[in-house]
């Protein structure tokens, strides 16, 4: 309901609202009374489960045991990807990735609504005008003369946020903004990670092809020594079919690698925001990645990890949701002014001011149960966010866990794939020899062969693999930063 605080003023400029020193001091002391209810809460972080997050890389049972100092994850990408020619690659996608691009679009959007919401506390002022024509009918009036009455009205209103209805709204949208940036900080460690991925997949790709270029060339020197021996009858035809199609195997791998390829460097130019094209890269030998990695702790994930931080935004946009409902069960004030210039009657009335002072207090009485129902969904809603939120905690620690195994048994591996290749170099060579002295068969020459390139390939997969656990680890960590 509206309730006219002081009568229209017709003659002059309104007067100040008066409402006498009893009034106002007991509606002072009202507002302080409600703003120190403590209706509206500040968020705070709820207690979390972080205990033996991360997994020992070795043991099978215990955590890992680990000092919250400087993290892995909280190095630059620079730091971690020395390559140049990588580095370059990165640069670009951070500047022309569509993903990011889109995600800094988002944020700026929220950072719009947010001033708009910042804009509620400000009263709210319209102007506006008013025109009508007509006859006035008095004792000294011509009947026939149309007179003409005009009027400009201003409007100011300005609602009290007492019970911080929209200081809550205000702040869930502050959650929601702050959501957005970590999106926009995840967006980035993957369009860094990609890249990095791809890179090194590239690089993996151009050793295994070497590796298989050269082995093809061996197996075609065995083809051509065994068409040989047959021509001098010293081998039968079957040897040498065998040959050749072991021959011929290898150039099929080495076609299906360039096809892998090509395919690679199309999904590399995309994440940098560009037509697909040839990747200028170094070698595979020429990679230098740390193989020391402080993880941090718990806690720290907390911090560095963007969906975990963006979870955890959700929950205090939640929170803040809660309060907004709660909120809604108090009365509503609104105080305001209007004022309006006119002419009155017409040609016999100079212009002259009408002011009119309003307060309204609306209070929810009944609302068929939607303030109530409002309320307990977002409680509801608060705790699926704080379930997410603790989810996605449990989640970047299986992740770290991962990487961290996914490194130290590749590198075991790759150790172990380095002696096998040493082993079965010398043996491709001991039953040459003894095959040009008669003194092995065709089918161990080519067993031989068979089992050194795949001794090699899988070297080579290891590598990359122990490369692609140290990315892994430290987008894990919430790496991605400068």
């Amino acid at each position: 309901m509206e309730i006219n605080m002081n009568k229209i003023l017709r003659n002059k400029v309104s007067t100040p609202l008066h409402l006498g020193r009893g009034r106002g001091v007991g509606l002072l002391l009202l507002c302080l009374i409600l703003s120190s209810c403590g209706v509206y809460n500040k968020y705070e972080r709820p207690d979390v489960e972080t205990a033996g997050l991360i997994r020992d890389a070795v043991s099978d049972v215990d955590t890992l045991a680990v000092q919250d100092t400087a993290s892995f994850g909280n190095l630059p990408w620079r730091a971690v990807f020395t390559d140049p020619q990588l580095q370059t690659l990165i640069e670009q996608g951070l500047q022309k990735n569509a993903n990011l691009l889109n995600a800094a679009l988002t944020v700026e959007m929220y950072e719009t609504m947010l001033k708009a919401a910042k804009l509620a506390f400000l009263p709210a002022i319209t102007l506006g005008s008013q025109q009508s024509m007509g006859n006035i009918q008095t004792i000294y009036s011509d009947p026939s003369v149309t007179t003409k009455s005009y009027a400009i009205p201003l409007t100011a209103s300005w609602t009290l946020d007492l019970f911080g209805n929209i200081l809550s709204q205000k702040r869930s949208t502050q959650m929601k903004l702050l959501g957005y940036k970590d999106y926009q900080m995840a967006v980035r460690a993957q369009v860094v990670s990609g890249i990095a991925n791809c890179y090194y997949t590239l690089l993996m790709l151009d050793e295994q092809l070497r590796i298989v270029t050269e082995m093809s060339e061996m197996a075609k020197e065995t083809w051509d020594m065994m068409k040989l021996q047959y021509q001098l009858g010293r081998m039968r035809s079957t040897s040498v079919q065998s040959a050749e199609a072991s021959y011929l195997s290898i150039l099929t791998q080495a076609n299906d690698m360039r096809r892998q390829i090509r395919s690679t460097e199309n999904a590399l130019s995309l994440l940098i925001g560009q037509a697909g094209q040839q990747i200028p890269r170094s070698t595979l030998a020429q990679q230098s990645l740390p193989s020391e990695f402080a993880t941090g702790c718990g806690v720290a994930l907390l911090k560095n990890r963007p969906d975990v931080h963006n979870a955890e935004m959700k929950l205090a946009a939640c929170f803040h949701d809660v309060q907004t409902a709660r909120a809604q069960f108090y009365p509503t004030i609104t105080i305001g002014a209007t004022g309006a210039f006119t002419n009155g009657s017409g040609a016999f009335n100079p212009g002259k001011w009408m002011t009119n002072l309003f307060a309204s207090l609306t209070q929810p009485i009944f609302a068929r149960g939607a303030l109530t129902a409002n309320l307990k969904v977002s409680k509801l809603q608060y705790e699926q966010a704080f379930n997410s939120w603790q989810n996605t905690i449990y989640s970047a620690g299986n992740e770290v866990s991962n990487a961290l195994v996914n490194y130290n048994m590749y590198d075991a591996n790759s150790k172990l794939e380095a002696q096998r290749v040493e082993v079965l170099t010398k043996n491709v060579e001991d039953t040459r020899a003894l095959y040009q002295s008669k003194g092995s068969s065709y089918l161990e020459v080519l067993t031989a062969q068979t089992q050194l390139l795949s001794s090699q390939i899988n070297k080579v997969t290891d590598d990359f693999q122990k490369m692609q656990a140290v990315v892994s680890l430290y987008t894990a960590l919430g790496g991605g930063g400068k």
